[in-house]
């Protein structure tokens, strides 16, 4: 098969398109032939090397995979799917056997791990996976648009629905509303009934945030965001932030939050060591809430609210295999609005 293999961290040069043997599936597991495959900012963190990830080289990044069943391990019945199929992958892989794996907080397991870090993901034309992370692809969306929604949409409704527990009338202060995160953030909130306020570098960003949904928009580059946001809500804050920047944003959020309010974050691309001023947390009484990708069953849900229309993934562009270095670049860049999908040549 053509993978794209890293074989030592660095810049997106370090990303090379090579033939691999096809990937055989073990006991429970089947393969999937990839038809596309979306980056995540975990790509770049990767690539570039995380403190405390130990996989041996070579590497195949990619969490984000809409393929078709390709081949059953043994053990795997031939149902609910069969070869042939058209499937969403769950990027999230657990022992399936603990107490949270049990009780439907597979994303707690002590073995999680997820497609692309910690196991060998999607940018390839085969993957396997455990059966158990396979789902129905939605029937009107393209293969390019089912693997904009399984990480990005699954970390949202746990931040949301899950964690933060937002309430209609209350209001949502998505930040970088032009990521993957961000655009999801917004749609979901929206859903939920509250009233969001977006944040986004350009006009052309902001524009496509308001077709979302958004109800007020901050250029994050030329606005006072605490003023904006406090005068937008009467000088009360916002009930819940979504956070994914990091360093850059942190002191904003925290001062930009309602009292009483929850800061919610699932990331940080700014960089991670921000600073708190802990008088702003006891003394409004915030809550911080850590949160990272979400259990199985939240795609099911997902996916039933795409095929009904009430969310819907958002591609930025596409790239083949061969230009994945490009895709790299752009998502470095901040330069996409929503997901940038690789998909595999003839």
């Amino acid at each position: 098969m053509r993978a794209i293999v890293l074989r030592e961290h660095g810049g997106p040069e370090v990303l090379r398109l090579e033939e691999l043997p096809d990937p055989q599936p073990g006991p429970g597991q089947v393969r999937v032939r990839v038809q596309a495959v979306a980056l995540n900012h975990l790509d770049l963190w990767v690539r570039r090397g995380m403190p405390g990830l130990k996989r041996p080289f070579p590497m195949i990044l990619g969490s984000d995979v809409a393929g078709v069943l390709d081949a059953l391990g043994p053990g795997v019945a031939p149902e609910p799917f069969a070869v042939g199929d058209e499937v969403v992958v769950s990027p999230g892989v657990s022992c399936g056997r603990c107490r949270q794996c049990l009780a439907g907080r597979d994303n707690l397991c002590p073995r999680y791990g997820i497609l692309g870090e910690h196991l060998d993901g999607g940018y390839a034309d085969y993957v396997v996976v455990p059966a158990a992370n396979l789902l129905p692809a939605p029937k009107d969306l393209s293969p390019v648009e089912r693997a904009a929604i399984p990480v990005t949409f699954e970390t949202v409704w746990q931040m949301l629905v899950e964690k933060a527990r937002v309430q209609p009338g209350e209001t949502v202060l998505v930040h970088a509303a032009g990521s993957g995160v961000g655009a999801a953030a917004v749609q979901v909130a929206k859903l939920l009934g509250a009233t969001v306020i977006a944040t986004a570098s350009t006009d052309e960003k902001l524009a496509r945030a308001r077709s979302l949904g958004a109800d007020h928009l901050l250029d994050s580059k030329r606005t006072d965001l605490v003023a904006e946001v406090k005068r937008l809500t009467g000088r009360r804050g916002a009930d819940v932030v979504v956070e994914h920047v990091g360093a850059a944003t942190w002191e904003q959020s925290l001062l930009a939050c309602a009292w009483g309010g929850r800061v919610v974050t699932c990331g940080a691309t700014s960089g991670w060591d921000a600073r708190t001023d802990l008088r702003q947390v006891f003394y409004r009484q915030l809550s911080i809430l850590g949160s990272t990708m979400g259990s199985k069953s939240v795609l099911f849900q997902v996916l039933d609210l795409v095929a009904a229309g009430r969310l819907r993934p958002v591609v930025d562009r596409t790239y083949p295999f061969a230009e994945v270095q490009a895709a790299h670049r752009r998502l470095e860049d901040r330069a996409q609005f929503g997901k940038i999908v690789l998909v595999p040549q003839n």
